[in-house]
């Protein structure tokens, strides 16, 4: 499972022209969900979310965490952060879940990252054609993958 974690000022997800989520200041958080994937992934990178340290102190130091600075949740699914592009100018997607194993994890990787969180999770539409527009705030970006925990 990976993630791209970016502290934001704002952020919305429009669907077919119309808004589905937006959020003020928070985490805007894309997630990508491969084959090999479990709830061990989830509980794992949820809780890491949770505690991540981007937000700046009263020193400006990035100290406090999501849930200390009353922030939001925006997440949407993203498949491409499983693209390979060893071979070719084409990306391919094979490493990326099937929908049938991606429904159920992302379903429960926005439940898990609420209850961890005790913040309400906005999110995108999984598999529509989204538009995402946020203003990424330092600009603080976070790469995580699930299988790098050491």
């Amino acid at each position: 499972m990976r993630v791209v974690i970016q502290r934001v000022s704002q952020a919305s997800v429009q669907v077919v022209g119309h808004q589905k989520a937006a959020i003020g200041k928070g985490l805007m958080i894309l997630l990508g969900i491969e084959e090999a994937d479990t709830t061990e992934d989830i509980d794992w990178l949820c809780g890491k979310i949770a505690r991540l340290r981007v937000f700046p102190d009263e020193n400006g130091v990035m100290n406090l965490d999501v849930m200390t600075t009353q922030g939001e949740l925006l997440v949407v699914s993203q498949f491409t952060l499983y693209a390979s592009t060893r071979k070719g100018n084409r990306p391919s997607y094979i490493k990326a879940a099937r929908p049938e194993t991606a429904i159920p994890l992302y379903a429960r990787f926005l439940q898990v990252l609420e209850n961890e969180t005790q913040i309400g999770v906005q999110s995108g539409e999984f598999g529509a054609m989204m538009q995402v527009a946020l203003v990424n705030d330092g600009p603080v970006t976070i790469l995580i993958d699930s299988k790098n925990k050491e």
